[in-house]
């Protein structure tokens, strides 16, 4: 028997006629506030349960299914959440993690589609391959965090920062990454003919400072008063994006086609191996 109590208090919210967790049928089981820390939940079917503010840190939730399980403001640093099942096609079906502290924590090859992860804290995470399609990482902090080959269609990123942040690789089509803080980050590629895509997607206000970027493929991208100083756009495929008003002292544009490039009143004077065609408007 397995008695799961108040982090708090010590009240017994639910008790389990088992000797463990692991694979353990917890559908919509309220379980507010539990106390599960360090607990191994490997494939536990948690799907609609009530889970907030639950302290969940270390635990085990690899291959769990956590679909509309409501997990605000829950604790889960340095929980493994490895190819755990939280995403849906729709956004009602997805968990919630608004506000979750899960600084380290391993969400690697996790289904994450729509699930809500705003103002989250997910400084070091592990996030490589997973799908967050459509997902809400809105004002989330993602320092250092490890994205690589992380599939962000259409993904609100607004205000997140992203620092050093590894998303070689990745897929940020039509993503919405304004005033997002991504200095220093990767967004290149592990392979000499790969590359990162941010095609359609928005980085308007964004800090871009330092960031690698050689060969990503942003057609159609908002770079509108984004700062892009030192960041290294080498051979990358810019065709119909805009960098109006952008700050590109030392941005590197070499093998980069600048012809259909909206650079109105941007002050391209100080960047790296700018070809800028004779004729194009309102530069500074």
């Amino acid at each position: 028997m397995i008695e799961i109590k108040h982090r708090e208090t010590g009240q017994v919210l639910d008790s389990i006629d088992a000797d463990t967790l692991q694979g353990a049928d917890l559908r919509e089981t309220r379980l507010a506030q539990a106390d599960l820390s360090g607990q191994d939940l490997r494939d536990a079917d948690l799907r609609r349960s009530d889970l907030r503010g639950a302290d969940l840190h270390g635990a085990r939730l690899d291959r769990a299914d956590l679909r509309g399980a409501n997990l605000s403001y829950a604790d889960l640093r340095e929980a493994n959440l490895e190819n755990a099942r939280l995403g849906a096609d729709h956004r009602r079906d997805a968990a919630d993690l608004h506000g979750c502290d899960m600084q380290a924590v391993n969400l690697s090859h996790a289904d994450l589609r729509r699930v809500r992860m705003c103002q989250c804290k997910l400084q070091g995470a592990q996030l490589q391959f997973a799908d967050l399609q459509g997902g809400d990482l809105s004002e989330s902090d993602l320092s250092d965090a490890r994205l690589l080959a992380g599939r962000m269609v259409d993904a609100d990123m607004r205000r997140a920062k992203l620092p050093r942040a590894d998303l070689r690789d990745s897929h940020l089509n039509g993503a919405n990454l304004t005033e997002v803080d991504l200095s220093g980050a990767d967004m290149s590629s592990r392979y000499d003919d790969g590359f990162s895509v941010l095609n359609r997607a928005s980085l308007r206000y964004a800090n871009l400072q330092n960031t690698r970027m050689q060969g990503v493929w942003a057609s159609d991208t908002d770079f509108c008063d984004a700062d892009l100083r030192g960041a290294d756009l080498s051979h990358a495929v810019l065709s119909g994006a805009s960098m109006r008003h952008s700050r590109l002292d030392g941005t590197d544009f070499q093998g980069v086609e600048l012809l259909t490039v909206n650079l109105g009143y941007a002050n391209i004077s100080q960047a790296k191996n700018a070809d800028v065609p004779p004729l194009k408007p309102n530069l500074r």
